[in-house]
């Protein structure tokens, strides 16, 4: 008799592959520091109007001048560092929630935008960026001779 390692298969339920890459992303961004990469994800949202798409980035505790927008092949890259700062104190910290490090998203934008046209806002710990979208180009008929 042969024995043959069973791999269970998600045949009957595609989206399942799907789903656990999510699980993963989200169980990722809750991981402790010290992982193989030493950034977290953001909190964003991405709302689309008729003239523009704006970005709303969580970054509670960062100035403005903690904060690096980058724009490369229709890549718009955000980063924002806090230096850790150790302070000695006397007693027992039993709990230390607060985040000291990098967070990083990389978004992937549309064609139709104006890349050079984008402006930041940061106010209250939130980063607010507004990108306006290019004009429709007429469609352009050729015709045969």
């Amino acid at each position: 008799m042969k024995v043959v390692p069973y791999r269970k298969t998600n045949e009957l339920r595609p989206m399942s592959n799907m789903l656990s890459l999510f699980d993963e992303f989200f169980n990722r961004f809750y991981e402790e520091e010290g992982e193989e990469d030493n950034f977290r994800a953001m909190a964003i949202d991405i709302m689309e109007h008729d003239k523009d798409y704006q970005i709303l980035a969580n970054l509670p505790g960062f100035k403005k001048d903690d904060v690096k927008i980058s724009m490369h092949d229709n890549q718009l890259m955000i980063e924002a560092a806090k230096d850790v700062t150790k302070e000695e104190t006397k007693g027992t910290v039993y709990r230390c929630e607060r985040y000291s490090g990098s967070y990083r998203r990389n978004l992937l934008l549309p064609e139709n935008v104006e890349a050079n046209k984008i402006s930041a806002k940061m106010e209250d710990g939130v980063l607010k960026l507004t990108i306006p979208k290019k004009e429709p180009t007429p469609k352009k008929e050729i015709t045969i001779e």
